[in-house]
């Protein structure tokens, strides 16, 4: 039997009564953050990990180059290390079929797929939503996005895109739609917007390729600006996904991965990250990067 002291009682309620002044902020402040935790993107309820797989490193060249065999043995480890979300894009040429191939045989409810589909277009995006879902090897594509938004006029201009998404999405053959942006003028209609489910914002602490008014991204980008529209959609319920963490490849010095990593996850409106691996040394300091920053 374990007896307990008057003195070790009294440490236990002063705890409690610090914890409790505090609103449990002393807690959450030692809850430990992993890369592979499960989190919910906003009101969508897409719960996906809080690191994903990307596959589109400079257009998706650095994973093409691989190869199939390569690529699978990569994808499965990042599954094995508990990475279970995973995304690509129409215009990273063979990715989406290389990755159908790479998940195959793993059971579909244990992972997350995010496509995104590229603008501009028009008309009718279901044949090519059927497409993509042919190319994944899935019955349905949990996040799709709008890729690329650039002018402040996107939702007008691509009014018949996000109607078919809609649709797609009350079939069920999409879970959450949502968009991708690459430059100011269109990040600031973000905020107040409904139709946005999920958020895919460019973060790092420098600005390096993130969003300016230059549609080039030849100028650092204004992270002041993106970090104030970053907080204010995901206050209004919006899933926030970021990146460019490693500043599209040019972060090459570890302390400014780190720097970058513990920037993005520490605003507080970031729900998760998606970062472009080439090998499995790659994951290993990712994983543990997060983990620790």
């Amino acid at each position: 039997m374990i007896k307990t002291t008057r003195r070790d009682f009294l440490k236990t309620s002063v705890a409690a009564t610090v914890l409790s002044g505090a609103g449990g902020s002393a807690l959450a402040q030692t809850t430990k953050r992993s890369a592979t935790d499960w989190v919910t993107l906003g009101k969508s309820n897409v719960k996906v990990t809080r690191l994903a797989f990307g596959t589109g490193t400079h257009g998706g060249q650095v994973q093409r180059d691989l190869g199939q065999d390569e690529f699978t043995r990569l994808i499965r480890y990042g599954y094995d290390r508990g990475i279970r979300f995973f995304e690509t894009s129409d215009t990273y040429r063979g990715m989406p079929e290389m990755l159908g191939t790479a998940l195959k045989g793993i059971p579909r409810d244990t992972y997350r797929l995010m496509t995104k589909y590229h603008t501009p277009a028009s008309g009718d995006p279901t044949p090519n939503i059927d497409a993509a879902r042919r190319q994944l090897q899935t019955e349905y594509i949990d996040i799709l996005l709008l890729h690329c938004l650039r002018p402040a006029t996107w939702e007008a201009d691509y009014r018949n895109l996000q109607d078919g998404f809609s649709e797609a999405k009350s079939k069920k053959v999409i879970l959450a739609h949502g968009a991708s942006v690459h430059g100011l003028p269109a990040l600031r209609t973000f905020p107040g917007n409904q139709w946005l489910d999920i958020a895919m914002i460019r973060m790092n602490h420098n600005g390096t390729k993130m969003d300016s008014e230059d549609a080039r991204d030849q100028v650092p980008g204004s992270v002041d600006e993106v970090v104030a529209h970053t907080r204010k959609v995901h206050a209004q319920g919006m899933g926030v996904i970021s990146m460019k963490l490693c500043g599209e490849g040019r972060f090459t010095r570890p302390e400014d991965r780190d720097a970058a990593m513990k920037f993005a996850m520490n605003l507080g409106s970031v729900d998760a990250v998606t970062i472009g691996f080439k090998n499995t040394a790659e994951i290993d300091e990712a994983i543990e990067r997060m983990g620790r920053v």
